[in-house]
């Protein structure tokens, strides 16, 4: 009887609180091998690191390092994320498809008209050629005010034009679908944010609150399929309120949202698969440390 059935067969009946609570009892080398157990088997979906250390958006990535990362991260789920269809990001749908990977593509849409112009074109075309299996229409434009609400809507319609018969979404945190029913409603999908970690939610209530997180979407969604697309946890960097960055906590985060996703059938994209240093930046120390493996290509646990 291998390690989860003769500790964990019943585990994914426990709802959210009691299954923050189950691990507090576990010893250290039960945790890393529950963690390793879960890795091996596989997630549902993973966002790609692109850039190695020195690198950063702008820079144009080559084939051979894109492969080389989806080759790490082939053996561990089923669906790889991208965040952009220019300046090589283009390349890891075919890349990934090539290895037998699903594929959530997204167009990168911000202020610069002519800069999404060649996002939108470059997801229709990646689309057309049979290498997007769900296409995401911009990421998080409305949380960062990038675009307003009909701009928006109006190239979610015309992706949904242009590819009659693939799921079309847009990605932005949980609450913004709430807020914005026209964003859910022209959605074919709905592709929610969900962090714990920046609401300053301490890693012991963390899983109840991306429970609550999920299902605010999912009491709007009206029936339509709703999908995590982010959701992590940094292991080093400064703190935020109660969420605290660490090893352990990052450890127990990714250990907790793969049995909720199991328990829940919920499909997760989790954030994310390397440590990218270029996000120390935009998002304080904390941002480069959100990794499964570290910045030189190492599994971290």
């Amino acid at each position: 009887m291998s390690f989860r059935e003769e500790k964990f067969l019943s585990y994914p009946t426990l709802g959210a609180t009691a299954q923050e609570a189950f691990l507090e009892g576990l010893k250290p080398e039960e945790v890393h091998s529950l963690f390793l157990e879960i890795l091996n088997n596989g997630m549902h979906g993973i966002c790609f690191s692109l850039y190695e250390d020195g690198q950063k958006p702008g820079d144009i990535i080559g084939t051979g390092q894109i492969e080389r990362r989806i080759k790490i991260l082939k053996p561990y789920t089923s669906w790889v994320r991208s965040f952009s269809c220019t300046e090589g990001n283009e390349r890891i749908p075919e890349i990934a498809r090539k290895h037998g990977l699903k594929t959530l593509v997204g167009a990168w849409l911000g202020s610069d008209a002519e800069k999404n112009e060649a996002e939108i074109e470059g997801l229709i075309q990646l689309a057309q050629a049979g290498m997007v299996d769900i296409a995401a229409v911009g990421n998080e434009v409305l949380y960062r005010k990038d675009l307003d609400t009909e701009t928006l809507l109006a190239y979610i319609a015309r992706v949904k034009k242009a590819l009659p018969g693939i799921p079309v979404g847009y990605v932005d945190a949980y609450y913004e679908f709430v807020k914005r029913p026209e964003i859910a409603e022209a959605c074919d999908v709905l592709l929610c944010n969900c962090y714990p970690y920046w609401e300053g939610t301490g890693i012991q209530d963390a899983i109840s609150h991306m429970h609550h997180m999920y299902h605010q979407v999912v009491r709007i969604a009206n029936g339509k399929k709703v999908i995590i697309t982010e959701t992590g946890w940094p292991s080093q960097g400064e703190g935020l309120g109660s969420a605290l960055p660490s090893k352990d906590a990052a450890l127990q985060y990714f250990i907790n949202t793969q049995l909720w996703a199991a328990n829940h059938q919920a499909e997760v994209f989790y954030f994310s698969s390397f440590d990218e240093s270029w996000k120390v930046g935009a998002e304080g120390e904390v941002g480069a440390y959100w990794g499964i493996w570290d910045k030189h290509e190492k599994l971290k646990y």
